[in-house]
């Protein structure tokens, strides 16, 4: 019989919903009950695509000898961190002071009457192995020691809830010396670099910070430029990108860029898409990256967009080989087997594709290959109609014919469907508005600088359709299940969103007869709810959520994880704000962003990159006011620190004027005069190679 989670709006919820386990979702009533009740809630945290999570689910919380257990001594509570990433961030916080690391499923226990996690983990097998115990063995610990040792479990949440206060109650500082900058920049860039065994993650935020360290002329460990061209090179012809399909996976578990963790993530495949597009416009046209952006707005288009143009959350890393297979199997739905490619392809035809991608009889995961390209450049034709047949085979339509792919939703639907390739993996069809935001910033950078219309118009529907469907009694929210939004937007949503917004502001310069929004207007409208409701008056910054009795700290987000830390984003905001309306608030409100986070940026740079690509953009601000005509020129190009205004009254003698911070060069007199104007202003060191590809 069902539990409860099997009415939960929640993809990943509803997963659980056949366990024998008692689940309650994150809620009033859950609490009071376990207080009631006197039982220590066991918080178990996860999301729909989460590998872990997947075999978790299949075991230990299938298992009815755990189940009885967790049911007569615990209050259990599944809660989807893509809902609630203020709760998982706190948990996730705890569990890393408590044995040193994270990850997914988080398994935390807390104590009911004040919610204090004093014990957690991640995966628990259901029998003794890979060095963790069995998951009931401790279960009955844990009980065993609520029971019996509340003069020690008081000492640990005292610790734990202390370090978590200390965390969340950063005091500001009064002043950044201007070497800062210099520091973060060349930390973040050596963490690109850094070389070690195990997974390999896209680490955007970091890469963000390496390519625009290149433009400045500082002594450094690091050359910034390679690090942000091998980053590019890596993500575009590792197996990490879907050479067949589009799309990246979330990351590859090799130090090689090979073999990916195959779930693929919006949050990714934004941020991912934006990097090599402004990677593009710093210089490094290598076709192998225009392929890459092309091939995931497609992938994008076809697999992950709702018929009212918002993006889709995610698609799962497993996936079933047969409609009668019991389990789902990592990866199933991307990798080929040999003797697959020897029938589907003429000998010559896997010659060329062994030669240029990594295609072996024995494979390269678990007997199956992964395809990673060998070598930089463009693919030939018959190379992209090797892919083409290959594309047929798992989806059982050519790329002509196959322009939309109505996903699966759940493994019901994956095992039921007729469908005409492989069964396809299941996607999570909720739209989030911070990852949405992502995905329309990558596009709009595309649409930019590789002049795609079409890129624009994708970021248009999903922007206006967030604008238009998100608010409720003048009330951001996070999520939106079937066209009904629900859970208040975090300090993520809205600084992600209202970047957003800034950049199709920047970008309808040049596709301004395709829109008639007024984005900047809507930019200013989103940041004006968010100081009201999220700005920490004491402190500075910006909390994750309002204040709410269900959370023991109010966090406010300023370590970079797989996606960029709120606080950094929205500081970057309010500088653009500030040079965009003139309205010097902002720029106030951005310096004391940045003080509120002075001491770790500080401490520990390599936490925190996105601090510093806003601190970047506070300390080389500039605004470019000129034409329609040069704008349509200057945008396309990168330009990590500056925003343009279109200026109708330019002086006749001069083309534009360039002003840094608030003050502003003599009007420029020709195109050359003023890149040179806005590269010194921007701390340019590169600027002869880019105005090399300016000038005519």
């Amino acid at each position: 019989m069902p539990n409860r989670l099997a009415s939960a709006n929640s993809l990943y919820l509803r997963k659980h919903a056949e366990n024998p386990i008692d689940w309650w979702w994150w809620c009033d009533e859950a609490l009071a009950t376990a207080r009631k009740q006197d039982k220590p809630i066991f918080l178990s945290v996860g999301y729909s695509s989460c590998h872990w999570c997947t075999v978790m689910e299949g075991e230990a919380f299938s298992d009815s000898a755990i189940a009885d257990y967790l049911n007569a001594y615990f209050l259990p509570i599944k809660v989807d961190r893509e809902e609630r990433p203020d709760l998982d961030s706190i948990y996730m916080q705890a569990v890393q002071m408590m044995i040193g690391q994270g990850g997914w499923p988080l398994n935390v226990f807390l104590t009911p009457d004040d919610l204090v996690p004093f014990y957690g983990g991640t995966y628990f097998p259901i029998e003794p192995r890979y060095g963790r115990p069995g998951f009931l063995q401790v279960l009955q610990s844990i009980r065993h020691y609520y029971d019996t040792e509340k003069e020690k479990l008081a000492g640990i949440k005292a610790e734990i809830l202390g370090k978590l206060q200390t965390s969340a109650q950063l005091q500001p500082i009064s002043g950044l010396e201007p070497s800062l900058l210099e520091k973060g920049l060349e930390y973040n860039t050596g963490v690109v670099l850094a070389k070690a065994p195990g997974p390999s993650f896209p680490m955007m935020p970091y890469a963000e910070v390496a390519l625009r360290s290149r433009r400045l002329s500082f002594e450094s460990r690091y050359d910034a430029k390679a690090a942000s061209i091998e980053r590019g090179l890596d993500l575009a012809l590792g197996g990490i990108f879907d050479h067949v399909g589009g799309g990246f996976h979330r990351y590859t578990v090799d130090p090689n860029w090979t073999v990916p963790h195959f779930e693929k993530m919006l949050y990714d495949n934004g941020q991912i898409m934006e990097y090599l597009a402004n990677l593009w416009a710093a210089g490094v046209q290598e076709p192998a990256v225009a392929r890459a952006i092309d091939y995931t707005a497609t992938w994008l288009q076809r697999e992950m967009t709702a018929p009212t143009g918002f993006f889709y959350a995610a698609q799962d890393a497993d996936s079933f080989v047969n409609s009668a297979a019991v389990e789902p199997e990592e990866g199933a739905f991307y990798v080929w087997d040999y003797s697959e490619l020897i029938a589907a392809l003429t000998s010559e035809e896997l010659a060329e594709l062994a030669a240029a991608f990594t295609v072996s009889e024995t494979g390269n995961f678990e007997g199956h290959n992964v395809l990673k390209r060998s070598q930089r450049g463009a693919l030939s034709n018959s190379l992209e109609a090797i892919l083409d047949k290959l594309f047929v085979i798992r989806y059982g339509a050519s790329r002509a014919e196959l322009a939309i792919f109505s996903p699966a939703i759940d493994n019901r639907q994956a095992k039921t469907i007729p469908w005409a390739g492989r069964i396809p993996a299941v996607t999570d069809t909720k739209l989030i508005v911070a990852w949405n935001s992502l995905m329309i910033s990558g596009l709009v950078r595309a649409a930019a600088v590789f002049q795609r219309s079409d890129y624009w118009q994708q970021a248009v529907t999903a922007a206006q359709f967030i604008l238009d469907q998100q608010w409720i009694s003048d009330r951001f929210h996070r999520v939106n299940y079937d066209e009904k939004p629900s859970i208040l937007a975090q300090s993520e949503d809205y600084a992600l969103f209202i970047k957003a917004l800034l950049d199709l502001h920047q970008v309808a310069l040049m596709f301004a007869p395709m829109t008639s929004c007024d984005w900047l207007t809507q930019a200013t409208r989103v940041q004006a709810e968010m100081d009201q409701h999220l700005w920490s008056q004491d402190l500075g910054g910006y909390f994750n959520t309002d204040a709410q009795t269900d959370l023991i700290v109010r966090e406010r987000s300023y370590v970079d994880n797989a996606t960029p830390a709120a606080n950094g984003v929205a500081a970057a905001n309010l500088v653009r704000l500030g040079l965009l309306t003139d309205d010097l608030a902002y720029l106030d409100r951005a310096e004391q962003t940045l003080n509120a986070f002075g001491s770790i940026m500080v401490r520990s740079p390599q936490a925190c990159p996105s601090l510093f690509s806003a601190l970047d953009w506070f300390q080389y601000p500039v605004l470019v006011r000129t034409s329609s005509e040069l704008i349509a020129q200057l945008i396309p190009r990168y330009f990590p620190t500056t925003v343009f205004k279109l200026e109708p009254t330019v002086p006749s003698s001069a083309v534009g004027l360039v002003c840094r911070g608030l003050s502003c060069l003599e009007p420029a007199s020709s195109l050359e005069h003023l890149l040179e104007q806005l590269y010194r202003s921007q701390g340019g060191q590169e600027q002869r190679e880019e105005l090399a590809g300016f000038m005519p």
